[in-house]
């Protein structure tokens, strides 16, 4: 007598296959997301590789990968690392601190008591960043010398500034407008004046956007290099200056500047890991209702 399988066995026999297909697909999307991951490592790890290495091994073809690793290239940048330092810290916190001074009431009003005008001004701020920067450089300059702000930090903190406050205008309008309305409608009913709403509203409400952006506009300021390069030279040189530095006339110190570049990097890092929770809280506000 002749046994039918079960429609419980028929339908194991049938889904084992597609669950064998689900887990490789899934391998191999694994699999491509790490190398895809090491291929953007990559040049971080060459860079920190070439920091403890000699400026022969670090020039050498094939690459030399075995090798004993030295200080002497740190010990070179840090002579001139302190200024730089100094420079990069003054101009990314004290453009973002006057960014956010110009763009948290312009996005609360934008926000909050938005006119027929609102959005065009909003496209207007946003389209300031389509231009390539080389296109504003020759008048840049100019204006900067007249005004005698070529290399000074004023400048530098001014230039900074212009460059991220759209970025801080547009973070915070999107922030401030997930505020339901209606908690600013019973402020007005109990009395409450349009700087009461904005200083006990919209800005404790809004303190993981302004996290988040304060983090992006420091990391923006931080790692910006044109503007710099053309507009100062010693005195106010941030850290994109101080790497350029180590080309001179006698060459290119690859192992020197990569040491620089390893110390550059290191600090931006360590602020973005933690402040990582207030950057993902910030990112994420008002995505989910």
């Amino acid at each position: 007598m002749t046994t039918l399988p079960s429609k419980a066995t028929t339908a194991v026999r049938n889904t084992a296959p597609n669950k064998s297909g689900a887990q490789i697909r899934g391998s191999l999307l694994t699999i491509l997301t790490y190398l895809l991951a090491f291929l953007f490592f990559f040049p971080i790890l060459w860079f920190v590789l070439a920091s403890f290495k000699t400026e022969a091994q670090a020039f050498a073809i094939p690459p030399v990968f075995s090798f004993s690793p030295i200080l002497d290239n740190f010990r070179v940048a840090l002579e001139r690392y302190a200024p730089a330092l100094t420079n990069s810290l003054i101009a990314a916190l004290g453009s973002t601190l006057f960014a956010f001074l110009l763009g948290l009431p312009a996005a609360f009003a934008l926000a909050v008591y938005p006119t027929r005008r609102s959005r065009g001004v909003l496209t207007w701020m946003l389209s300031t960043k389509f231009m390539p920067a080389v296109g504003v450089i020759v008048p840049l300059y100019l204006l900067f010398k007249n005004l005698q702000l070529l290399d000074t930090l004023p400048g530098l903190i001014i230039m900074y500034t212009t460059m991220n406050l759209p970025l801080v205008v547009w973070m915070m309008h999107s922030y401030m407008t997930e505020i339901p309305y209606a908690i600013y409608e019973a402020a007005k009913v109990d009395g409450a004046t349009v700087g009461q709403e904005f200083f006990g509203i919209a800005l404790p409400l809004s303190l993981p956007g302004i996290s988040a952006t304060a983090l992006l506009a420091i990391i923006f300021a931080w790692n910006e290099s044109f503007f710099a390069l053309n507009l100062t030279n010693s005195d106010a040189a941030p850290l994109s200056v101080f790497i350029g530095s180590f080309k001179t006339g006698e060459g290119l110190f690859w192992a020197q500047m990569s040491a620089a570049a390893v110390l550059t990097v290191f600090p931006v890092l360590l602020f973005g890991w933690v402040a990582q929770r207030q950057l993902v809280r910030g990112l994420s506000f008002g995505a989910v209702k």
